[in-house]
């Protein structure tokens, strides 16, 4: 038996990188020798801090022209930094990325060695666009902990997303968020939240449906005008909730044998063997004109 300790922590982040560091140490230091370490989407910088409106925002074609998140190097001192302070530890993080021509939505996987992969968040709600490029991929890579996929917020809500990344033999899949509460028919109680109850929901029906472990971080507290839900979370591969902080901040820990949970969960049925892809044709297919039509911007 070879078990693993996977964390995802519900924790504030905002634009000031030195707090952003003292809190990285202080959660490692408080996730008791935990192997793999989730932090929120926007961890070293912040989030923007409005959406859908034209703040912290610039244009389509200058995204360079606001005031939001700095813009990092995968190469650069800041993740390094956070290399220093890894260790042995698999770290998983986001940051804007500088990516030359572009910034991008990025989640981080590293250890004291160095970067072990990343994923620039493919699905862009609210306007996001006009803060970062879009990236285009879901593939897995091998770590220490075993081969893990990563995704950003809004795309767990597409089940390809999880998919493309299990397919690719992901074992684990970290999902880092800013997750906020409704900005409509807000809750006052922010765990009876209907975006809460939605982020609940997609986490452990893209565990079960791909039968992996899942883990999930997201930013807690409020920046700008947004107030997150918190929730970090481990789901197994049967979708059960293995440990979850509930809507304030704090480290979900658990202890996972995942060749063993997932062996478990695929025995009987096993949903990736079991596809028929020849029967899903227009899930694949580009999206039609209908689809592409502009719809009301809902919260």
């Amino acid at each position: 038996m070879t078990t693993t300790r996977l964390a995802a922590v519900a924790e504030n982040f905002g634009r000031d990188l030195d707090h952003a560091y003292a809190t990285i140490d202080r959660v490692l230091r408080q996730a008791d020798g935990a192997d793999l370490v989730a932090f929120p989407e926007a961890c070293l910088g912040g989030y923007l801090s409005s959406l859908g409106s034209a703040q912290d925002r610039g244009t389509a074609t200058s995204r360079r022209d606001r005031s939001g998140p700095p813009p990092l190097r995968l190469d650069g001192p800041e993740l390094r930094r956070v290399q220093q302070l890894a260790g042995d530890t698999v770290v998983v993080l986001g940051i804007c990325e500088d990516g030359g021509t572009d910034l991008y939505n990025t989640a981080v996987a590293l250890t004291g060695d160095g970067i072990l992969g990343h994923h620039r968040k493919v699905h862009q709600p609210l306007g996001e666009n006009l803060s970062y490029a879009a990236g285009s991929t879901f593939d897995a890579f091998d770590t220490p902990v075993g081969r893990i996929g990563l995704q950003i917020c809004y795309d767990k809500a597409f089940p390809e997303a999880a998919r493309a990344a299990a397919l690719d033999g992901a074992e684990v899949v970290v999902s880092i968020s800013a997750w906020p509460g409704s900005r409509t028919a807000a809750s006052g109680d922010l765990a009876q939240d209907r975006w809460k109850k939605r982020f609940d929901l997609y986490d452990q029906a893209r565990a079960l449906e791909n039968q992996v472990v899942w883990v999930a971080a997201n930013q807690a507290g409020t920046f700008g005008s947004l107030r997150y839900v918190g929730s970090a979370k481990v789901v197994g591969p049967g979708g059960e909730v293995l440990a979850d902080t509930g809507v304030e901040a704090g480290i979900a820990v658990a202890d996972v044998d995942v060749a063993a949970e997932l062996a478990a969960a695929r025995r009987a049925m096993f949903a990736l063997r079991d596809r028929r892809p020849d029967a899903y044709g227009p899930i694949v297919a580009p999206n039609t004109h209908a689809l592409r039509q502009e719809v009301p911007a809902l919260a």
